[in-house]
């Protein structure tokens, strides 16, 4: 009973980290304006999001530093170009993540 307690806590521990590594990068309102930038338009160059977000494009690179890290982007070198996605399996993960904290809410506001 224990070895199985352990393991699943392991494994919670897990995901615990890499869910909140994933919304602590979204948690800055450039990185989640650039997630939903590419939630409606994938594979948008890096060079695309200054001007949308009024910042530098060393400022830029950082931020998209932070959410490729984080396991959020996918990217694809065209030419000199790198173009970033959203990784849909990151996005579902983070959607499983939510899902359990609202069920739990739930659960608590309903006792």
């Amino acid at each position: 009973m224990a070895t199985t307690r352990t393991r699943t806590s392991t494994a919670v521990n897990r995901n615990t980290s890499k869910g909140s590594q994933r919304l602590k990068a979204l948690g800055h309102p450039v990185r989640l304006g650039i997630a939903m930038q590419l939630a409606a338009e994938p594979e948008t160059c890096a060079c695309d999001f200054a001007e949308v977000f009024g910042v530098s494009q060393p400022t830029v690179s950082e931020h998209l530093r932070v959410l490729r890290e984080a396991g959020l982007v996918t990217t694809q070198r065209r030419g000199t170009q790198i173009c970033y996605s959203l990784d849909p399996v990151a996005i579902r993960e983070i959607g499983r993540l939510l899902a359990q904290l609202e069920r739990a809410a739930k659960v608590r506001s309903a006792g």
